[in-house]
């Protein structure tokens, strides 16, 4: 099984492809940048675009995960669904399936979750509802990360001390949920 991995910081944090690799036994290539969005992976005048664009035409691929920027599914809604829509179309015509990593609000109580101008609830509810919908009106796959830090986070530490990326407990919720979705688990 050969996987793809689209996004950025929240993706390659603690070695997650690695992770993902470990717990599937799938080859994962990772094409990531910190603070990258989806729409980046589209753009042929970029580094990261021209190399994805390359992927997608010339090599084969069972899955490609889709990781937006931490906010841009609430603050930049319309885009994301739109460069999610575009992206799952170039996957299928590869032939793979698209496999949506769906990321979690700030973490409660910390200054980025202060600067978003709404609560904690609010922040989950709204990324749940986007990476949904993008799901449902692409028939993509989903791995719901978010909600299992929203389910989890006052359990465990699952938050770097930044309040927004994972902590390596954080990346291992992550990379087994999706190991999940691929594996159809």
């Amino acid at each position: 099984m050969r996987i793809l991995m689209l996004g950025n910081s929240f993706t390659f944090y603690h070695h997650m492809p690695e992770m993902l690799a470990e717990i599937t036994g799938a080859e994962v290539t990772a094409h990531t940048r910190g603070g990258a969005r989806l729409a980046e992976h589209l753009n042929p005048n970029t580094t990261m675009g021209a190399a994805t664009l390359r992927a997608l035409t010339e090599e084969k691929w069972d899955y490609v995960v889709l990781q937006e920027m931490s906010n841009g599914p609430v603050v930049s809604k319309t885009r994301f669904l739109k460069s999610i829509s575009t992206l799952c179309g170039k996957i299928r015509d590869a032939g793979a399936v698209p496999v949506l990593y769906a990321t979690w609000a700030y973490q409660k109580g910390s200054s980025k979750m202060a600067s978003m101008g709404m609560s904690y609830d609010e922040m989950y509810q709204a990324m749940y509802d986007a990476y949904h919908q993008a799901a449902e009106d692409n028939d993509a796959l989903i791995a719901d990360v978010g909600k299992a830090f929203y389910e989890l986070s006052e359990k465990h530490s699952l938050y770097a001390s930044d309040g927004c990326h994972p902590s390596e407990k954080g990346s291992e919720i992550a990379a087994r949920l999706l190991a999940e979705a691929v594996t159809h688990k």
